[in-house]
């Protein structure tokens, strides 16, 4: 995967946003999981994956429907946002 930026979070989140509560958690898992095979195929192949894009986060996730961006008042979008930091995290971890 790409490094992780800001955007690439907040993308995620709103593809989690998109999707009802109950298909969020594996929907992230998909994500990251996309985005890692992507780099590895763009630095295989050295052209974009077909279906994920460069191999960023932000790519996987803007290959979905995309809530509109909420502010941080949004209790919601603040639960997607934290869902994709902790995956993240938990991913980097068990790497």
């Amino acid at each position: 995967m790409r490094p992780v930026l800001h955007g690439d979070i907040s993308n995620a989140a709103r593809a989690l946003l998109y999707v009802p509560v109950g298909l969020r958690a594996s929907l992230c898992e998909r994500m990251i999981l996309e985005s890692e095979a992507a780099d590895e195929y763009v630095a295989r192949v050295g052209r974009l994956h077909p279906l994920w894009g460069n191999g960023s986060l932000m790519s996987a996730a803007r290959k979905r429907m995309l809530a509109d961006e909420p502010t941080f008042d949004d209790a919601d979008y603040c639960a997607c946002f934290e869902m994709v930091l902790r995956r993240l995290a938990q991913w980097r971890a068990n790497r």
